[in-house]
């Protein structure tokens, strides 16, 4: 038995034209709908405005803290009374810890919670600097330093993962994404230029000084800001696992870092390699086996984790160390003061900042392919126009806008990474997402500047003004050519795997 739709009050009842039965009236002229608000969680609140300020001032202060030193280092050196070969250990100490330990801290925060090691993290890097802004032995010092790496490479991916983790993947997290990788490249230019500034003004204690007052800060805001963030299942630490990639990824950072103080061909540096290459394979045969792996295969089966980490590699290999061939161009080529170098590279830091911010765009508007792939191009192009750098002080005309929109592409690349490496995985492998994350960037930057000093040494033959203008010029067209190899993976490996949104 059926019932019939009864005829609002005051609407004309009208028949079929065939008679057999009523239909409805003519619809009235629809109204255009009002535009719908944005979904509640794809809103940027109050609340995730201030988490989102608290975690970016914090990966800030460790961006800054990566090249702050470069530019003192001589300055440290004369007063505290290190040799001349005990000077590399200053940054050795800290990427050793901070490139080698980063995987371990980021699956440790999925486990005993992300906020917890954020917050410990922090409380041991504002310690860690207070004593080296303190310290009046090398030991002392080198010691400080090894704490700031252990911090920074607790911090880092706790940090990313609570950023993660409070954004939504979509719009929200690529533009945190964004302004994250943004500050965080015009972190390290700041840095270069920061501590040349406080060593000639003030003295190079005050580089280690300058993080404590962040660092107490952001401690003092973050409990009340920020939510705890773990896995609900309780997991047991793959302990195995953990040494064999740890001490594997030691071994491969002091191998590089030691090839490129004394060459590819230096004993201990060829061990290193090799012993971190066997580590990592026993690493991978733990994971196998073990219930509860530390980085569970699957995950990195994932293209977009594997080819994504790949990218990343290439995007911080090429852009921190075409920082150190234009340091030596500008330095060695053209007279610069290492102040005057340092406060030229502002630009790139603009640049970066630039391509942060318009990153978010380029990806809701396309994919992240579209980052990757048009942020490579540019990046190449506008490197590769640094092959026509010449002798005269004049070519800075050329320099400073090439580096400003190679920075854009760069940061382009940068944030499409970060994407493609973090989306698709469950809350509960965010600490391992953004512990692989931020393992390729530090590797990326210890390998970088190795490398290219190796060309530069390969090709210059000599110390003039000339020579070490072909070295760099050589170097710089490597450069382009590993952006352009990035460019490839990405076409090919992750075509089809990085819709819209990301």
């Amino acid at each position: 038995m059926s019932t019939a739709t009864p005829t609002p009050p005051g609407a004309p009842a009208t028949g079929r034209p065939d008679g057999t039965g009523p239909t409805t009236a003519p619809a009235p002229t629809p109204t255009p709908a009002p535009t719908p608000a944005p979904a509640p969680g794809q809103r940027l609140t109050g609340r995730l405005r201030l988490i989102l300020a608290v975690l970016l001032v914090a990966q800030f202060m460790l961006a800054v803290d990566f090249s702050i030193l470069n530019v003192a280092l001589p300055e440290i050196g004369d007063g505290l009374g290190f040799s001349l070969g005990g000077l590399q250990w200053i940054a050795t100490s800290f990427a050793l810890c901070a490139a080698g330990l980063t995987l371990f801290f980021g699956r440790i925060g999925d486990l005993v919670g992300r906020k917890r090691i954020f917050l410990v993290g922090l409380a041991v890097l504002g310690a860690a600097s207070l004593a080296g802004g303190l310290a009046t032995s090398p030991t002392v010092l080198i010691a400080a330093r090894i704490a700031q790496g252990l911090a920074t490479a607790a911090v880092t991916p706790a940090g990313l993962s609570l950023l993660t983790t409070s954004f939504p993947e979509g719009p929200l997290r690529e533009k945190a994404l964004g302004l994250n990788g943004a500050l965080m490249s015009a972190g390290f230019t700041t840095g270069a230029v920061l501590g040349g500034v406080l060593t000639d003004l003030l003295s190079w204690r005050w580089s280690f000084f300058v993080n404590v007052p962040v660092a107490l800060a952001v401690l003092l805001v973050a409990p009340a800001v920020i939510k705890e963030s773990r896995p609900a299942e309780c997991r047991r630490l793959d302990l195995p696992g953990a040494l064999s990639v740890t001490l594997g990824l030691l071994g491969i950072v002091y191998g590089l870092t030691r090839a490129g103080e004394h060459g590819w061909t230096d004993g201990l540096a060829l061990a290193g390699l090799l012993a971190g290459a066997v580590l990592l394979a026993v690493f991978r045969s733990v994971e196998r086996r073990v219930a509860q792996p530390l980085v569970p295969l699957h995950v990195l089966r994932r293209p977009t984790v594997a080819w994504g980490n790949v990218l990343g590699v290439l995007a911080f290999v090429t852009e921190t160390s075409l920082v150190y061939l234009l340091t030596l161009y500008m330095q060695k080529t053209l007279g610069f003061s290492a102040l005057t170098a340092g406060v030229s590279f502002g630009v790139l830091g603009l640049g970066t900042v630039a391509g942060g911010l318009l990153a978010p765009k380029v990806i809701a508007r396309g994919s992240t392919l579209t980052a990757l792939v048009a942020g490579g191009l540019i990046q190449a192009a506008f490197t590769g126009v640094l092959l026509l750098l010449g002798e005269g002080a004049g070519w800075m005309w050329l320099l400073l806008p090439a580096t400003f929109f190679g920075g854009v592409g760069n940061m382009l690349v940068i944030v499409g990474f970060m994407v493609t490496a973090t989306s698709g995985l469950p809350d509960r492998e965010q600490g391992l997402a953004t512990g692989l994350a931020t393992m390729s960037q530090q590797i990326g930057i210890t390998l970088g500047t190795p490398v290219m000093s190796a060309v530069v040494t390969a090709t210059a033959g000599a110390a003039t003004a000339g020579a070490v203008l072909h070295g760099v010029t050589v170097a710089v067209a490597v450069n382009a050519a590993l952006v352009l190899v990035g460019v490839v993976i990405a076409a090919v490996f992750l075509r089809r795997r990085t819709p819209a949104g990301g």
